[in-house]
């Protein structure tokens, strides 16, 4: 039987609570991730900074921080003149940061009878990621399947091999991909992972397909323990969670701040919501919540804030 380690926050205090902008946490403290390996960057130039933001979050009420490895891919490292060992290296620093970060803090922590010990997710960001042109919110690669698991396959190799509690597969935009990653994690059979789509509209993947047919599509492997979207407005998680019906696993919401992604410019532009209707989201059955781009710690502290106070315990999918 698979085993879900998200299930036991879900249980006991009704959600799961994700972290959120670890770029955005970096670019707080002045770390420039204007480059094609964006927050990997910092695994070469500052990897004391990505442990001490892990901290942040952590002291913020995560409940699961996700590694620097979202953007990291051994054609990107070798890019910058990093050998294939090198490049596998720096993967698996970025899980031992984050562990140290989870041991380090519930070492540390006044509120170890309150919460579960927190989980590190190692991050799997889309192919598109690694091209740093925002082809992630599109998806229109023009690889088939077999190239996009050729892509992938190494880098879950490594992170397979960490102590890292889970996979997530996060911002994947098309079907294509997704149906890939969920094959290849087959060659895993050992390993769990939720898998998190970003979405154009309340309907639609970034690629166009339908989101609820591509979650139903994706939660018949039983090692997809949770699934769902991030780095999408919020306007448009409410109808995204309505159009879901019946779900076999919980689902996963940790949009970005409202703001859009410029590639061109390489910075975001327009207006971040200033408050986000997290228990809505939960009322809708989103049980594993958080933020991504542009979310700071301040702003998962105030989520926690919130679930504590109005969500049900235990909870359930």
């Amino acid at each position: 039987m698979t085993v879900n380690p998200l299930q036991k926050f879900i249980q006991r205090q009704g959600f799961a609570l994700l972290d959120g902008g670890l770029a955005t946490a970096m670019e707080k403290y002045g770390a420039d991730l204007d480059d094609e390996l964006w927050s990997a960057k910092m695994l070469i130039d500052a990897p004391a900074l990505i442990r001490q933001v892990h901290s942040e979050f952590l002291d913020a009420g995560a409940d699961v921080i996700a590694t620097a490895t979202y953007q990291a891919s051994f054609e990107g490292f070798g890019n910058k003149g990093y050998s294939p060992e090198k490049a596998a290296q720096l993967m698996r620093l970025s899980v031992d940061l984050a562990v140290l970060a989870r041991e380090n803090f519930w070492s540390e922590t006044a509120l170890r009878h309150e919460r579960l010990k927190p989980l590190v997710a190692a991050s799997v960001g889309p192919y598109g990621a690694a091209l740093h042109d925002g082809s992630e919110y599109h998806g229109n690669y023009g690889l088939n399947q077999q190239e996009l698991k050729d892509f992938h396959r190494p880098r879950l190799e490594v992170l397979a091999d960490t102590d890292a509690d889970l996979i997530a597969f996060e911002t994947i935009p098309s079907l294509l991909e997704a149906e890939a990653l969920v094959e290849m994690l087959e060659e895993f059979p050992d390993k769990t992972a939720w898998l998190s789509f970003s979405c154009r509209d309340g309907q639609s993947t970034s690629h166009g397909e339908s989101f609820a047919a591509s979650i139903s599509r994706v939660t018949e492997s039983p090692q997809v323990i949770a699934a769902g979207v991030n780095c999408t407005a919020p306007e448009f998680i409410s109808e995204l969670l309505d159009s879901i019906h019946n779900c076999p696993v919980p689902l996963v919401v940790y949009p970005n701040s409202g703001e859009t992604w410029n590639p061109e410019g390489n910075r975001w532009s327009g207006e971040s919501c200033e408050t986000v209707p997290v228990m809505e989201w939960y009322e809708k059955g989103a049980r594993i919540l958080g933020g991504c781009c542009r979310v700071s710690s301040d702003a998962i502290r105030s989520i926690r804030a919130d679930l504590d106070r109005c969500s049900v315990k235990p909870g359930g999918v």
